[in-house]
């Protein structure tokens, strides 16, 4: 049976609340988080660097705490640091062979700022080459596994972050999105995610300064826990010229009988697994029997899959310009995206960049009815682990390997925050994600609309967990 005792496995909330009221160290929890990568890392591989200052770290926020000083707000908190994200003086990979031995001498800004807060950097955690696939395997560290089931996958691309975060490794999961990768692997490993407005937390160090299609953000146990982190994390730096407006914070707990939500149950056009949406039409039904209005609407945004292409295509060729001379020396999703990013044309480009403003007006339009949109994260529930990608959704074939993402790479589109919070479990006991778009800067309710999904479809711990 699972302890509950176990200072892991609570929310990250609760944590800081326990070491700010001197009911728990942080050498405490971070002791527990550490047992828990013992445990459960040699399974799922989800951790893939431990940061061997961590414990002086956590030591050095109960000092601070006991001398009566303010460490921040995320004090003590335990962090997986995704490895794609620069952390100075700890090995950042990059899931690539041709980084394998690659140590930064500079945080990221996220990861300052997660310092700055008082945050325990545990390590790095898995992902695709690059972030490059929505299955988190690659040359140098393998493949991660699912905790509700170690054949299938935890998704990707922040999949080892989703993995550490379902079994107590950590208390929150950094990780970016851009096609989906906060959100993927929230959905497949039963945990909540958040992709917030790019700018929001500025990405960088990067290449392609410029960027407005990936966000940088976190995926916790909770939405709650998110909110929490994202507060002190997000905001503008100099080094960025992307920045987007703080959210609209709203502590208050939505209440389901004043709420007025759209739901869509295939927004890719790619239909969606009888398992799956019948776990989302419970979901709808425990929110209705809560008293909340939820209309089911027509939302077809296929129109934007080819122009999301176009754009993670020129996505890829911008920050890999330096590159490029070795195209094939990278695994085969960054190759084919270099490749597909090398032929487009600037009539592609300028074409995609409209469909992205359609996208965006579309969605405008509808959340002027709406508090929020709902939709499926994902069409079909997660897959044997060995597959780079489903090679079909509903018997239509997939012709590359992030075509069956659609459901999330067409709401990356628009620029608007989009959580995932579990919806229930599929009659195979596998978590099922449900997205919320929020409206422009809308962090805050989406994360609010989660919560409340989250307290009508709890779904517990993993097996791996329970069975510990």
């Amino acid at each position: 049976m699972t302890d509950f005792r176990d200072p892991a496995l609570l929310s990250a909330r609760e944590q800081a609340r326990r070491i700010r009221a001197g009911e728990l160290t942080a050498a405490e929890l971070f002791g527990a988080c550490l047992a828990r990568v013992e445990r459960h890392n040699p399974e799922l591989n989800a951790v893939v660097t431990l940061n061997p200052a961590a414990e002086a770290e956590a030591a050095a926020v109960d000092a601070a705490l006991a001398a009566g000083g303010d460490p921040g707000p995320l004090a003590g908190l335990v962090v997986g640091v995704k490895d794609v994200t620069e952390t100075a003086g700890l090995r950042t990979t990059y899931g690539s062979p041709l980084f394998a031995d690659h140590v930064p001498e500079r945080d990221a800004v996220v990861v300052r700022r997660l310092r700055e807060a008082g945050a325990v950097i545990l390590g790095k955690t898995n992902t695709p080459e690059f972030a490059a696939g929505g299955n988190t395997w690659n040359e140098v560290f393998g493949i991660t596994r699912n905790p509700w089931n170690r054949a299938l996958s935890a998704g990707g691309s922040t999949g080892g972050g989703a993995a550490a975060l379902a079994t107590g490794m950590i208390s929150l999961a950094q990780g970016t999105d851009l096609g989906g990768s906060l959100r993927i692997p929230a959905s497949f490993c039963g945990v909540a995610g958040l992709r917030p407005t790019p700018g929001l937390v500025p990405t960088v160090p990067a290449a392609y300064l410029w960027d407005d299609l990936q966000a940088t953000g976190l995926m916790g146990r909770e939405p709650g826990d998110i909110a929490l982190g994202l507060r002190a994390i997000s905001g503008a730096d100099p080094a960025s010229p992307v920045c987007a407006p703080e959210p609209r914070w709203d502590d208050a707990e939505v209440d389901l009988a004043g709420s007025r939500w759209a739901y869509a149950g295939d927004v890719a056009g790619i239909g969606i697994d009888a398992a799956v949406g019948a776990a989302c039409r419970g979901a709808l039904a425990s929110l209705r029997a809560g008293g909340a209005h939820v209309d089911e609407v027509d939302l077809d945004l296929s129109y934007a899959w080819d122009a999301f292409l176009v754009l993670r295509g020129h996505w890829f060729v911008s920050h890999f310009e330096a590159e490029l001379h070795r195209v094939d020396a990278f695994g085969p999703n960054v190759s084919a995206n270099l490749r597909s990013g090398l032929s487009l044309t600037p009539a592609e480009i300028g074409a995609a960049e409209n469909a992205r403003r359609q996208v965006r007006e579309e969605l405008l339009t509808l959340l002027q009815r709406y508090d929020a949109l709902l939709t499926p994260c994902m069409a079909i529930p997660p897959f044997p682990v060995e597959q780079n990608y489903p090679e079909s959704v509903g018997g239509r074939p997939m012709k590359t390997y992030v075509d069956w993402i659609a459901p999330t790479f067409l709401l990356s589109m628009p620029g608007l925050p989009v959580a995932c919070v579990p919806a229930g479990l599929d009659a195979a006991g596998w978590p099922v994600g449900l997205q919320v778009v929020g409206p422009p800067r809308g962090e805050g309710q989406a994360l609010a609309v989660a919560s409340a999904i989250s307290r009508a479809r709890p779904i517990g711990l993993p097996p791996l967990v329970a069975e510990a």
